[in-house]
């Protein structure tokens, strides 16, 4: 039997989330104007998360620093990311995708795997099934998706890629050549920019190169195991299967590529700040604290560095981990040597009702607790602009 795998992608997630739930209640669709999830426009720090078509034209792009953004745009509609929005309309388009195959694999928030193998007999043509599919999503929940549909996931997942937005394309192995192997090499999945410039050492700038060149030749350059795998998916192979049941979270981590290097604490730490807010409000509305909290940073010549620290107590609460993200950063940055990435990661999960509970609770831990419930629950009702940190939280004594 023939696999059919789709890919369903959601055009622009955050901000198309953020836009339907104001047109919702009345309001401008974010999406006709210039507009972008992620920082705080008054202070004007944190990053780019997710941007308008209508952005675009600014060219605003995905991870870079708010200021920078609003220097190109000084009119751009800016919003603080709401994770708990998110994830309902994550389950939601994903509910529908499990009306047409019962085998859907969450990859991401805003992204999923179906296999459609073996629906021939209740949809007999895959691009109108994928057509259908993504009609009704718009439909019924107000957001476009994009679906990709090849025999393999690594085929479809390129595909969703490919035209958007609420677009259907099909790449098959028969379709590389003419769709795939004219692309830049940086268009294939896992390929990144120091990835990128190894491949250009060696001459190699498209996909397609890539495919033809001697396997042995891409290991020396980018490394044996990356190597043999990004040549696989220029050719088209790829044997994974989509998984009908994902593992439970192990963890949440959020970091950020920045497109000016960050070369003083204070930078960081107010990029810190976002990415500890952004980790905790997805814990807390998972209904889960972190016992291990992870700092990583990334220098401008590609080294990572990561420190890590495990808590006696977990917790969910954005002044503790932004404080003991901070002091990991401290530690790991010797204060000279200029950043481009910065990343959050809190694992080792506890539910709340697995946890002990103490005899003597702490105050000012309970006093942060219901600052943090406050927060979540006017983002929820009101929208993720309408309240967010300041750049700097009072360190602990």
């Amino acid at each position: 039997m023939e696999r059919i795998i789709f890919h369903v992608d959601v055009n622009s997630a955050f901000l198309s989330w953020e836009a339907t739930e104001r047109v919702l209640r009345g309001e401008e669709d974010i999406r006709l104007v210039p507009s972008a999830i992620g920082g705080d426009r008054e202070k004007r720090t944190g990053v780019i998360l997710a941007k308008s078509i209508p952005a675009k034209r600014f060219n605003i792009i995905t991870g870079e620093p708010v200021a920078m953004a609003l220097r190109k745009c000084p009119d751009l509609i800016l919003m603080r990311p709401d994770f708990k929005l998110y994830e309902r309309n994550s389950k939601a388009f994903m509910d529908i995708c499990r009306k047409y195959t019962p085998v859907v694999e969450k990859y991401s928030i805003d992204e999923c795997f179906m296999d459609m193998s073996g629906m021939e007999k209740i949809f007999a043509d895959s691009v109108e099934a994928a057509t259908k599919l993504k009609d009704e999503i718009w439909d019924t929940l107000g957001f476009t998706v994009n679906v990709g549909i090849s025999s393999n996931k690594i085929l479809a997942k390129m595909a969703s890629d490919f035209e958007k937005p609420n677009k259907v394309h099909t790449l098959y192995l028969e379709e590389i050549e003419s769709k795939l192997w004219p692309l830049p090499v940086r268009s294939l999945f896992t390929v990144g920019r120091a990835t990128e410039e190894r491949l250009k050492r060696i001459n190699i700038s498209n996909i397609g190169e890539l495919a033809k060149a001697d396997v042995r030749l891409i290991q020396t350059a980018v490394g044996e195991k990356a190597g043999r795998q990004i040549h696989e998916y220029a050719n088209g192979l790829d044997d994974s299967s989509v998984l009908s049941e994902a593992d439970e979270a192990k963890g949440f981590s959020c970091s950020t590529t920045l497109s000016e290097d960050v070369v003083t604490a204070e930078e960081a730490y107010k990029i810190l700040l976002s990415l500890a807010d952004s980790a905790t409000s997805r814990l807390r509305a998972e209904g889960v604290k972190a016992y291990c909290v992870s700092v990583t940073i990334r220098s401008s010549s590609f080294k990572d560095k990561s420190h890590q620290r495990a808590l006696d107590d977990p917790t969910d609460i954005t002044t503790e981990i932004y404080n003991l993200s901070k002091n990991l950063f401290d530690e790991l940055w010797d204060g000279q040597t200029p950043l481009r990435l910065l990343g959050v990661s809190l694992t080792d999960l506890a539910k709340d009702g697995e946890m002990q509970q103490t005899l003597f609770p702490d105050r000012e831990k309970e006093r942060l607790r219901e600052l943090d419930k406050a927060v979540d629950s006017i983002r929820s009702k009101y929208g993720s602009d309408k309240v967010s940190w300041g750049s700097t939280l009072r360190s602990e004594e």
